[in-house]
């Protein structure tokens, strides 16, 4: 199904920012961007998803090895024990887990799951253990090869390493390239660097909403 996803600012990276913008997608394929009333008037059968805020390429999670293996990432019903941030270093040693496979496993799919609430599409580095290449897999997100080892603790904020919003995405967004798309509650690209990933109302990866808050 073809749909069009509407925003008040697009911004495209590597181009102009659209005000009242909108992307339209075709299966996993940007098929067009620009605004609104342009792309909605060259795709009038869409189906038509309006978002508050801002519209951007989808995230590259560069601590996606250690977020997802050195990590342990609670489940909500932990949450009053051991808080909702994931536990690392010697704040996961201090700690009553015991790290057993089928608890590393749930580990894994609720970090993947939080870098989805977060913007994400891109994860480097976390191919190294069977079980992380396959809950990623599972879940859509398109691995990279690491561009370097971060230094200092990991992050699910994929700005806390990219900076700005463009050290922050997988790419640009063009016509004809893979509809991986992040929607954050926020009035501009400031806004956006200042509040992070966790501003994020929505994540479209290969043209699927997989993530939407509620």
């Amino acid at each position: 199904m073809l749909t069009v996803h509407a925003a008040p600012l697009v911004l495209p990276v590597g181009a102009a920012g659209v005000s009242g913008g909108a992307v339209a997608v075709d299966g996993d394929t940007v098929v067009a961007l620009g605004p609104y009333d342009e792309v909605l008037a060259a795709h009038p059968a869409a189906r038509v998803r309006r978002w508050p805020g801002v519209l951007t390429p989808g995230l590259v999670q560069r601590d996606g090895l250690p977020l997802l293996t050195r990590c342990y990432h609670p489940d909500p019903r932990e949450a009053d024990e051991l808080g909702e941030q994931p536990l690392t270093g010697a704040e996961l040693a201090r700690s009553a887990v015991r790290m057993d496979e089928p608890r590393r496993a749930g580990s894994v799919r609720r970090g993947l799951q939080r870098m989805l609430r977060h913007g994400t599409t891109h994860v480097e580095g976390v191919l190294g253990e069977p079980a992380v290449r396959t809950a990623a897999g599972r879940a859509g997100l398109t691995v990279v090869v690491a561009s370097g080892t971060p230094a200092g603790e990991p992050s699910l904020d994929p700005f806390a390493r990219g900076g700005g919003l463009a050290g922050s995405v997988h790419g640009p967004l063009t016509v004809g390239g893979r509809a991986d798309l992040a929607v954050f509650d926020v009035p501009d690209e400031a806004g956006l660097c200042a509040a992070g990933g966790a501003a994020c109302v929505a994540t479209v990866l290969g043209g699927r909403l997989v993530y939407r808050r509620r």
